[in-house]
């Protein structure tokens, strides 16, 4: 009788043990399961906003910038997705805003080495920036070949610049002298005087900056 007893003991203690070992693993399972849910929703929350932070940087980096931009044709050969496509002295001659720097292009017999030069930057002065120029003084400089092309290399760098290049700048120009830059956030400046109008310009060989004065080389 006594080892019937310790037998029904035993086989009572087990079975009251298991359903809460049971409960134990079940609670336990519930709380992990719980705990990978709660970090994959926020791994789910944050990755969007990470992604879309860092796509935003890189595109606005890249956008044309400047105050003259809105008067930049929106579709066609002169917008900004037209003038990627041509090289640099093609996509200025489909601005209207260029006419008189592509003109002068053109008189000095540089549209071929403008279009030809590779990853290039050309500073643009804009039809407002010749008109700056007494008409006596920009007819002498237009009629003299060696004084317009010398004027006009002055204003070509011979690699890509981007904005935060300008931000404090020595450039080697094709005129062989040099151009310098400064300004931030937006707002640049070439030799102390010529103010960027509309920057970031992408063609197809080259980064346009496009300015409201005429430069002058030294000498």
């Amino acid at each position: 009788m006594s080892t019937r007893i310790r037998r029904t003991a035993v086989t009572l203690a087990a079975a009251a043990v298991l359903p809460l070992a049971l409960s134990a693993c079940s609670d336990s399972g519930s709380d992990s399961n719980e705990s990978d849910s709660s970090s994959k929703s926020s791994a789910s929350a944050s990755a969007p906003d990470d992604g879309m932070a860092g796509s935003d940087g890189a595109t606005s980096a890249d956008q044309p910038f400047g105050t003259a931009c809105s008067a930049v044709p929106k579709s066609g050969a002169g917008s900004f997705e037209g003038m990627a496509q041509d090289p640099v002295a093609t996509a200025a001659s489909n601005n209207p805003a260029l006419s008189t720097l592509v003109s002068a292009v053109k008189k000095a017999g540089l549209v071929d080495t403008l279009n030809n030069a590779q990853d290039i930057t050309v500073f643009a002065p804009t039809n407002d920036a010749f008109a700056k120029v007494p008409k006596a003084d920009l007819d002498k400089i237009l009629n003299d070949k060696a004084q317009l092309t010398k004027i006009l290399t002055y204003h070509v760098v011979g690699r890509k610049l981007t904005p935060q290049d300008l931000e404090k700048g020595s450039f080697d120009t094709l005129e062989k002298s040099k151009v310098t830059t400064s300004g931030s956030d937006e707002s640049y400046t070439v030799n102390d005087s010529a103010k960027v109008v509309c920057g970031n310009v992408p063609t197809a060989n080259a980064t346009v900056y496009i300015i409201d004065s005429v430069l002058t080389p030294a000498g």
